[in-house]
């Protein structure tokens, strides 16, 4: 399998928006209105996996706070999360500079407008075949087409950076 995807280095960081990338961007509401669920694939929940075992650094920098974001920072302690976040670019500037981590080798991915700054910053950005038009506009973004957003985009992209990474091992 070749990758569709192009990358300018070997990525060490991948940096993901929740809502919208690891969801369908539903939410679903009990009747009581006090309760509310999320959706997960588990082919994405597997691409966390993956990126741990092949020693690939994992973030989400989300704008909400939920308990999908929780069970997946249980799930894998491993990974970076900031949530109820509104300036995304600072945060992700510190993680940066925390990890020492080279542009070149950081990918993002988001669908909506609180992204574009994030998508705007780094080199290798993508976003979900459903994400809003301003960010399908950011200049060389590319388009996630094989699989929806909550349903395994996810996962299309830590395939492609781990295809990408054995180019440059």
């Amino acid at each position: 399998m070749s990758s569709n995807l192009k990358f300018k280095d070997k990525i060490k960081l991948i940096i993901s928006d929740f809502d919208g990338i690891f969801t369908d961007g539903s939410i679903f509401i009990s009747d009581d209105g006090q309760t509310s669920y999320k959706k997960l694939s588990y082919q994405d929940i597997m691409g966390v996996s993956i990126l741990i075992k092949n020693n690939i650094e994992f973030a989400i920098i989300s704008g909400e706070k939920n308990g999908a974001i929780s069970y997946l920072k249980n799930k894998f302690p491993k990974i970076i999360v900031y949530e109820g976040i509104r300036d995304k670019l600072n945060i992700l500037k510190n993680i940066i500079n925390e990890y020492n981590i080279n542009i070149d080798n950081i990918a993002y991915i988001g669908d909506d407008i609180n992204d574009i700054e994030c998508l705007k910053f780094v080199n290798n950005k993508f976003t979900v075949k459903n994400a809003n038009y301003k960010v399908k506009k950011v200049d060389n973004i590319q388009i996630i087409e094989k699989n929806e957003n909550g349903t395994g985009a996810f996962r299309h992209l830590v395939d492609e950076v781990i295809i990408n990474n054995e180019k440059f091992s």
